[in-house]
């Protein structure tokens, strides 16, 4: 135990902390160098010292205040009418400290709630500026960002092994403003239409009645959707629960627009290509893995970069120009569908590394913000439905999870000087523009538009109409599902059955045979031992496969 003396004494007896330090340290090397009774002295040594850091710490802390910067008397007991009295009102550290409690767990993300996050930066080895004025993908150009991954389905809570999509958000810091460019582990989607997002979510999400996830609702949504076949697909197979974040690739999924200098327009996808190998789990690894640690994807990720293996991506983009895109065979601005490298090969671009971990979960990751619809000059958007529906949600789900002034959160602010005409609103915390003007046009010429980064005009044709895209005779959803079945090697195609057959089980055989069809019309052989597995009839599954999609549904609703 300390000397009580000693330690009421100990600044008036010696001039600093720090010669306190040496001078115990000296002492105790000459009488504990190895001797009789060494590990008591150690052990009164390390008590002086820790003695000594608690003290410096005490000088270089802080001290408490409010939220206002006024100093707190005491923040362990209540302000009481006498000992044994009720709280007082006017009690105000009290009540602060309750309020700010009360509302510190923000709104989670209605998909993608469980995340993490870390900083890098993108370096360009390539020259792609025949294709893009963007200055963040010039020769040599070297842009900070900040990186968000996600499960979809999982709340905060969840378990990162889980078979599910992975999000990926990354926010890149350009000197023209900041470009979010949001997308997945996946180079396809569920949906095609934004419409269907809100029900994706509750179809995948918890069942109102039980309030547990239901496979008999996710089933029947997917197969009632034959655009999810192809997702539905890569979901069962082996890619369904990477391993790790680090051992994934991952896709800017949308049909963006890149434009150069002469204002030409081609369209583009974006690729990243993980350095690091690609590594699954089987679901009895994952089993294994959530048992033990259900934030393995994080403490991966946080672990390797605190260790200085900084995982690396190669960014690459696919090309098609305006006129290819109007002869293709299918639509090229459906996310459900893919375009082929054989048609459309990767042009490299260059390498995103990440490098440094937040400081502060909260403040760093959950409160990061994307939206697809921050783009800079030399990129731009397409008529993808999903895209265009994302551009609204994105911000606006920000804006009510965060408040309307999100964008000034230091992980979201730009790097670059920001002028727009936003004024006030909840925890706006910079000047709010002062004096300037708050409208436009004006006298004053404050923030006039830049004409000059305008995107080129784009040529539209045909009615104002509700289209449906099953109507189109060039619309095949089950292509691209049956291609990935063809390329898989023997060992991936009997993983993808038994966990497909695993994961529906639980749900009606209506919708077991809605799935089998859907195999079936992928590719003979798929459809044949998904029927198998299932323990359906084949010979009712050739039946329905007779059929289009709509003469099936009839048929097993």
């Amino acid at each position: 135990m300390a000397n009580p003396f000693f330690m009421k004494n100990k600044l008036t007896l010696f001039p600093s902390s720090t010669i306190i330090k040496s001078v115990i340290i000296i002492v105790f090397k000459i009488k504990c160098n190895g001797g009789v009774g060494s590990r008591a002295c150690n052990y009164r040594k390390d008590m002086y010292i820790e003695m000594i850091r608690k003290e410096k710490y005490m000088e270089n802390n802080k001290k408490l205040t409010n939220e206002a910067g006024a100093p707190i008397a005491e923040n362990e007991h209540s302000l009481t009418a006498g000992p044994r009295g009720p709280v007082a009102l006017q009690d105000v550290w009290l009540l602060e400290k309750l309020a700010h409690f009360d509302r510190e767990v923000i709104p989670e993300r209605r998909m993608h709630a469980k995340g993490w996050g870390a900083y890098g930066k993108l370096t360009v080895t390539h020259d792609i500026s025949q294709w893009t004025r963007a200055k963040v993908l010039q020769p040599g150009a070297e842009t900070e960002l900040f990186l968000r991954f996600s499960t979809v389905a999982g709340e905060r809570g969840a378990a990162d092994a889980e078979r599910d999509i992975r999000g990926v958000a990354v926010k890149f810091y350009t000197e023209e403003g900041n470009w979010d460019l949001v997308g997945n582990n996946t180079p396809t989607f569920f949906l095609r239409d934004v419409h269907n997002f809100p029900d994706l979510n509750r179809a995948v999400k918890r069942d109102p009645q039980t309030g547990m996830r239901s496979a008999q609702n996710n089933w029947d949504f997917w197969t009632l959707l034959p655009e999810t076949f192809h997702q539905t697909t890569i979901v069962m197979s082996d890619r369904g629960i990477p391993a790790t974040f680090r051992h994934m690739h991952f896709f800017g999924e949308h049909t963006f627009s890149l434009y150069n200098e002469k204002n030409e327009r081609v369209w583009c996808k974006f690729h990243f290509k993980t350095q690091q190998g690609i590594k699954n789990l089987t679901d009895e690894e994952a089993e294994m893995v959530i048992a033990k640690d259900r934030e393995s994807h994080g403490r991966d990720l946080f672990t390797a970069i605190e260790k200085g293996d900084y995982p690396r991506w190669t960014m690459y983009v696919q090309i098609m120009t305006e006129e290819q895109a109007k002869k293709h065979y299918e639509n090229p601005f459906d996310i459900t569908k893919i375009w082929r490298h054989a048609e459309f090969p990767l042009h490299e671009v260059g390498v995103l590394e990440l490098n440094r971990n937040p400081e502060n979960y909260f403040a760093e990751v959950e409160q990061a913000a994307f939206t697809p619809a921050h783009v800079v000059p030399g990129i731009g958007f397409s008529p993808d439905k999903f895209l265009q529906g994302r551009l609204f949600v994105y911000g606006d789900a920000q804006r009510y999870r965060l408040g309307v002034n999100y964008n000034q959160i230091p992980v979201n602010r730009a790097k670059c000087e920001v002028h727009d005409y936003h004024r006030d609103g909840l925890m706006r915390t910079d000047g709010n523009y002062g004096g300037a003007p708050a409208y436009s046009p004006n006298s004053q010429g404050e923030w006039a538009a830049q004409p000059e980064v305008m995107e080129p005009p784009l040529d539209l044709s045909g009615a104002l109409y509700a289209y449906d895209p099953q109507d189109d005779p060039t619309d095949d959803c089950f292509r691209a599902g049956g291609d990935l079945w063809r390329v898989m090697t023997e060992d991936k195609r009997a993983l993808l059955i038994e966990n497909t057959a695993r994961n529906i089980e639980p749900v009606t055989d209506n919708i077991k045979y809605r799935h089998a069809v859907h195999c079936f019309w992928a590719d003979e052989e798929y459809g044949r031992r998904m029927t198998e597995a299932l323990g359906l009839d084949m010979e009712r599954v050739r039946e329905l496969a007779k059929g289009d999609h709509k003469a099936l549904v009839k048929a097993t609703i």
